[in-house]
């Protein structure tokens, strides 16, 4: 007897899907919460420090997300899953206190940034261990694009779903009752990760296959990927805060601008699975610095609002369709038993880029001068990454940066486990004379 697919049970991987869609929600109503009461609120002076203050904090959640985070998911039986559910949890808890304190004067009203700080740890904590957790979800590494394409864009329609009712709610009531709003919103989440169903642990590695895994994360596909990946989340934030500051008192142009970024960000998280059924990841991630750094130009020429929708709109698919083929490299090249802190080490680098991105964003210069400058930075960046791969194909180690020391971790496990068979059989005992003796009978 058939089962109609419309009642059938989901998917892990969609369990994870519904999860991710109700994160991004509240996250954008986050979001929007503290852009309203730091930055429109403000005048351009005092806006400037905000976010500068606010960008600083942003960097300050690696300090314990790279170090700490990453090591205890990839060691914590469950610790992935634990982490998601953890992190909604907190992130609802943090909203509600923050509530209390966001439309208070100073000192009082100092308090929100600490508490943005942890709802940042929490919310870095669980994009760590949704990467990481991803591979295990889907059958194939052939549907990890695909899977992180469905993610994307599952990121995209429920960040609008909760932009909107947020935006309206701070216009209606405030910001307190936003950040209530994303409190109810993460609770739901944090219910929702509860049914993404257990992995099952990996043994301990011994000392010579953690030296491997080591090894395997310094692969030129993962290290140029990540450097790409970086440069394009600086240019990210740096058109983020360049946008916002040029066109603080004209909403109409920032409000173009974004309807831009959100378009060029779908198409991105469209494509990449397209692209990925002909061609590699690397492909995808050279693509994605081309083609911004082309349509920046136009956008440079061109100018004023137009020209900023254009350039926001060829750097939102390169940013979408990029990280949807670095996440795919690193979950197909790198090891599981480090997955969690490499995607811990990778976002440290990201954030602090995009953060820097920002800082540049926010000192005042030429919009057109800007734009050209961002054109520079990633048409170099796409001729470094493509010679790069190139040089490291010309290897006689085409995989690996540190050959050595993957040859040396494969000689020594080889050596032990041809030790522990001479052991075995030194322990067996040997046949007696009447043992030699073939059996009589037919």
């Amino acid at each position: 007897m058939s089962t109609d697919s419309r009642f059938a049970r989901p998917t892990p991987f969609a369990r994870l899907l519904y999860a991710h869609a109700v994160m991004v929600c509240g996250d954008a109503a986050f979001t929007v919460s503290l852009a309203g009461s730091l930055f429109f609120q403000s005048p351009t002076h005092a806006a400037r420090g905000n976010l500068l203050l606010y960008l600083l904090i942003t960097i300050a959640p690696f300090a314990i997300v790279a170090p700490v985070l990453g090591p205890a998911l990839d060691k914590s039986k469950g610790g992935r899953r634990l982490l998601i559910v953890l992190s909604a949890a907190g992130r609802a808890a943090l909203c509600l206190v923050v509530a209390l304190y966001i439309s208070k004067p100073a000192p009082e009203g100092l308090l929100v940034y600490p508490l943005a700080f942890g709802v940042l740890v929490l919310a870095k904590g669980y994009q760590i261990a949704k990467s990481a957790l991803l591979p295990a979800l889907v059958s194939d590494e052939s549907e990890l694009v695909t899977a992180n394409s469905r993610l994307a864009l599952v990121a995209l329609i429920g960040a609008s779903a909760g932009a909107a009712p947020a935006a309206a709610i701070q216009y209606l009531f405030g910001a307190d009752w936003t950040l209530r709003f994303a409190a109810m919103v993460f609770v739901a989440g944090a219910i929702l990760a509860t049914k993404i169903p257990r992995t099952r642990s990996r043994p301990e590695p011994d000392q010579a296959q953690e030296q491997l895994e080591r090894a395997e994360l310094h692969q030129p596909s993962i290290l140029l990927a990540g450097s790409a990946m970086a440069v394009l989340r600086g240019s990210v934030g740096f058109l983020l805060f360049f946008s916002a500051f040029s066109f603080k008192d004209d909403l109409l142009a920032l409000m173009f601008i974004g309807i831009a970024s959100g378009i060029g960000g779908f198409v991105g998280v469209v494509a990449a699975p397209l692209l990925r059924k002909s061609v590699r990841e690397e492909v995808i991630v050279a693509s994605a610095l081309v083609l911004p750094a082309i349509f920046a130009v136009f956008g440079a020429v061109l100018g004023g609002g137009g020209g900023f929708a254009l350039t926001a709109l060829a750097v939102a698919i390169g940013a979408a369709g990029g990280r949807l083929g670095f996440d795919s490299l690193l979950q197909r090249d790198g090891p599981d038993a480090v997955r969690g802190r490499a995607f811990a080490r990778f976002e440290t680098r990201f954030q602090l880029v995009w953060v820097i991105g920002g800082m540049i964003g926010v000192i005042p210069f030429l919009p057109q001068v800007g734009l050209f400058l961002l054109a520079i930075v990633l048409g170099f960046a796409a001729i470094s990454y493509v010679a790069a791969l190139r040089a490291a194909r010309t290897r006689a180690c085409r995989t690996k940066l540190l050959p050595e020391a993957v040859d040396r971790a494969i000689v020594r496990s080889r050596e032990r486990a041809l030790g522990e068979v001479r052991s075995r059989l030194r322990r067996q005992p040997k046949p007696g004379p009447d043992e030699n003796r073939p059996d009589p009978t037919p």
